[in-house]
């Protein structure tokens, strides 16, 4: 296990670097004149030329990305170009939105999915494994920005139930942030449940067609014990895999959430400053969601390999 881990780590490295230069380059290659925005029209050429000297971009990609790299490396992430603020401050005071809406989304759809999933294939064929079906289906057709405008019309208009748009941090008030999260999570949770209570219905099917689960019945054990014990260790593999997948989805999904319900989170800081082309906030956002992928994915293949001993030696 260890070699195993040390191995994905390794990887999940290297996947940092090299997302980070191609974001480099291409931001480079977009040249949205940072200088231009920032001096306004009526600038002369000169004082643009000048303040695009001043911030660095006359010289080659290849130094500019090399000293972003090493500061990086130091913990210094900069400063937006337009605000002046420090990248560190400002997205350290939106991270804990986003992550709220994650990690809540994670929980909901990790036990909301194995329960129903793992149920449906016990009783497939059922009523409970038609419903599940059928709610996967409609999951993955209507439209995400669809699903938050109606459960924001019923439950936070018409039922006022919870707030329709605004954040309260937790520690200000536990209770107000429970409130202005709740809805956004559900919102998000929607597609992702979908998704994965259909991979793990599928998983909890197939493993209850395996020759051992057959033995294990004839041998007296009870079902829930066989399903508990040892169908559910085989079939949440494939299901983690899924639900590491659907952490990627959940980042482009906040992004139209915060819209929504006006939460100050990093989706919607990161629409307003790649619209004006602001390198040093950019490259920030990358690197905190790419990290976040890579911890997910490794997460997720630790837990595989720890179900699956077959799945290290692969």
């Amino acid at each position: 296990m260890p070699r195993f881990i040390a191995a994905r780590i390794a990887s999940g490295v290297l996947l940092l670097f090299v997302i980070s230069f191609l974001s480099f380059l291409l931001l480079s290659i977009a040249d949205t004149d940072a200088g231009r925005q920032l001096l306004g029209p009526a600038a002369t050429q000169e004082a643009v030329d000048a303040k695009n000297a001043e911030l660095g971009l006359d010289r080659p990609v290849v130094e500019q990305y090399t000293d972003w790299l090493g500061n990086a490396l130091r913990g210094d992430l900069g400063t937006s170009w337009f605000t002046s603020e420090d990248v560190n401050t400002a997205i350290g005071n939106r991270l804990p939105v986003t992550v709220s809406l994650v990690v809540g989304v994670t929980v909901v759809t990790t036990v909301v999915s194995f329960l129903f999933g793992v149920w449906a294939g016990v009783r497939r064929g059922g009523a409970i494994d038609r419903t599940v079906q059928l709610v996967g289906v409609l999951g993955h057709a209507l439209p995400g920005f669809l699903v938050t405008l109606v459960m924001v019309q019923l439950f936070a208009v018409q039922m006022n139930w919870f707030p329709a748009i605004g954040y309260t941090p937790f520690a200000e008030s536990p209770s107000g942030w429970l409130s202005t999260i709740t809805l956004p999570v559900l919102s998000l949770s929607v597609g992702t449940v979908a998704g994965v209570s259909q991979q793990v219905r599928g998983a909890v099917v197939d493993a209850l067609r395996q020759d051992y689960v057959r033995t294990l019945r004839a041998r007296g054990l009870p079902q829930h014990r066989v399903v508990l014990k040892h169908v559910l260790r085989n079939a949440s593999a494939p299901a983690l895999s899924v639900l590491g997948m659907q952490f990627v989805g959940l980042l482009g999904g906040a992004v139209l959430v915060e819209q929504i319900f006006a939460l100050p989170g990093i989706g919607s800081m990161a629409i307003s400053y790649t619209t004006r082309g602001d390198i040093p906030v950019i490259m920030a956002l990358v690197m905190f969601t790419v990290v976040g992928v890579v911890l997910i994915n490794l997460l997720v293949d630790v837990l595989i390999g720890w179900l699956n001993p077959k799945a290290r030696a692969a």
